[in-house]
């Protein structure tokens, strides 16, 4: 019998080089995006309807009938009435002024009996606050603060809510009466404040 041998077959071993695999057209893997850091716009200033502007500049009124200069928001709309009675109005605020003779200054106890329940007839909506006396460089007044329902607009047919302070002055013979109204929750304390402390007595 005649034998065969098989001779083996050479093992080629592949040896797969990184750099070889580089160089043949592989690219890297790209870089992550750097963090970008963003910043959030401050949130816009919102005043409540009828804030009056910290820096809203005034005028001086004089009154020939009245006698007394007071100090109005500059721009206002100025509105005159019969008897020397006078209003000054800017979009939902309001300065009212009325002067009549009186035989002696208003008491608390007088504008909670005479001013109060004609203000309830008078005022849809009518809630009273308190009334105090105040010091004012014109002097002493009564202090008569409420609520109530303005004038309903003639464009939407809506009323705003309004707050109300009611000073009542008297001077040689007269009461001069300065109301200032504007929507409830506006913070118009500074400039109530200037308007009051500006009135003066010619």
């Amino acid at each position: 019998m005649r034998l065969t041998y098989l001779r083996p077959l050479p093992v080629i071993s592949l040896v797969v080089v990184g750099s070889a695999l580089a160089g043949c057209g592989s690219t890297a893997a790209p870089a992550p995006p750097a963090a970008v850091t963003t910043t959030a716009p401050a949130p816009a200033e919102s005043n409540p309807a009828g804030d009056i502007p910290d820096h809203q500049a005034y005028v001086t009124y004089r009154s020939g009938a009245g006698g007394f200069s007071l100090k109005v928001p500059e721009g206002w709309s100025r509105t005159d009435a019969a008897g020397g009675d006078v209003s000054f109005t800017d979009k939902l605020n309001r300065i009212a002024l009325h002067t009549a003779t009186a035989a002696a200054p208003a008491t608390v106890q007088s504008v909670n009996a005479a001013v109060v329940p004609e203000l309830r007839r008078q005022v849809p909506g009518f809630a009273a606050g308190k009334t105090t006396t105040v010091a004012r460089p014109a002097g002493n007044a009564v202090l008569l603060t409420y609520r109530g329902d303005a004038p309903v607009d003639p464009v939407t047919g809506k009323a705003v809510h309004d707050s109300f302070e009611r000073y009542a002055f008297f001077h040689a013979g007269h009461e001069t009466v300065l109301t200032l109204s504007g929507p409830v929750g506006a913070d118009n304390v500074d400039p109530w404040r200037t308007v009051t402390d500006s009135l003066r007595w010619q």
